[in-house]
């Protein structure tokens, strides 16, 4: 099936844009913030993912995309990078409307985040011949150091809602990676990754994504917070 992976990137952004426009959460808002900040994280993701392609670290099967390609990756790939973050920023924000009260104490945020670091940093030491483990981790072990030192409240109620967001995660990756289809779509060098597996989606995958979104929404919540800053002084 040759649209496939189109179909996966689409059905993930349908609800969360047309209830971007929903009157009590009014997600349209965010969209500026939001786009510079898929812009910005994609230039780190893709560049990533132009090599890990080019090095056979993973690759794209061709019976499930359009066949347009850019920069060796498939069109479908590029998407991805704008339809997941956007549909994962909404649930987060869309969560804490109906939840405002959601989120961990500052004392055991700041606990999770030392041990996830903590963590990953063993794991990088042990495993620093895996690609994929490798520099997964030490994204990760950044991006945690720096909205840590920048802006830790995000992290009190993101690790809540990233639980919830690893439903459709397992449905979406799991479908990538060979669930309830002959074949995947995104295919894994196990040589350059633990070959530890959840289903069918390596376990570094949800460490790829915990960080692909936290970049992201910690970039909207800037540039938000900032843009309503000139717009009161102005």
């Amino acid at each position: 099936m040759k649209s496939l992976y189109l179909i996966l990137n689409f059905g993930s952004l349908l609800i969360p844009f047309l209830f971007s426009f929903h009157p009590k959460l009014k997600f349209y808002r965010y969209w500026k913030a939001l786009f510079l900040s898929i812009i910005i994280s994609s230039i780190l993701f893709i560049s990533w993912d132009i090599i890990f392609t080019l090095n056979g670290i993973w690759g794209f099967n061709s019976d499930y995309f359009i066949g347009t390609k850019l920069l060796s990756l498939p069109i479908e790939e590029w998407l991805f990078f704008i339809c997941i973050p956007y549909a994962c920023v909404f649930t987060h924000y869309a969560l804490l409307h109906y939840f405002p009260n959601l989120g961990l104490r500052p004392k055991n945020s700041t606990i999770i985040t030392h041990i996830i670091i903590a963590i990953l940093l063993l794991l990088s030491f042990i495993y620093y011949d895996k690609w994929y483990t490798l520099v997964n981790f030490i994204v990760t072990i950044i991006t945690l150091l720096l909205v840590r030192l920048f802006n830790s409240s995000i992290l009190h109620s993101y690790y809540l809602t990233f639980l919830v967001m690893l439903i459709p995660f397992f449905i979406v990756n799991g479908i990538l990676t060979g669930s309830f289809i002959d074949n995947e779509i995104v295919w894994y060098n196990n040589n350059e990754n633990l070959n530890l597996r959840l289903f069918t989606i390596p376990i570094e995958d949800t460490v790829y994504a915990f960080s692909l979104i936290l970049i992201n929404l910690a970039l909207t919540d800037f540039f938000y917070k900032r843009f309503s800053k000139q717009k009161l002084v102005n």
